[in-house]
């Protein structure tokens, strides 16, 4: 094997290095903190899901959960759906924002 051949097998093995780094790994991480979230959330929990609404757990199934969003107003949702839970941290920035307007 010639010094070019094997100069673009590690040019290759690079990018694959790069591409592991740089796009799976964060990504997988990313996917683990869901799913810890999604097993962390309990009844009585207030959730953000993916579109943005706001609520809080009434219900939890096994594929499933459900929100109240409003008194009497009752959502059901996927547990992927769930896209952060609320905690009192972001309370008091929200209140923070809205006294600064």
């Amino acid at each position: 094997m010639d010094s070019a051949a094997l100069t673009q097998f590690l040019f290759i093995g690079l990018l694959i290095g790069v591409f592991y780094f740089m796009l799976i790994r964060p990504q997988k991480k990313r996917a683990e903190q869901h799913r810890n979230l999604i097993e962390s959330v309990g009844v009585g929990d207030e959730v953000v899901t993916i579109g943005g609404l706001h609520g809080m757990i009434t219900r939890i199934g096994e594929d499933d959960f459900e929100i109240e969003a409003a008194p009497g107003t009752k959502l059901r949702f996927v547990k992927s759906a769930i896209a952060r839970k609320v905690t009192e941290d972001d309370d008091e920035e929200i209140g923070a924002t809205s006294e600064e307007e």
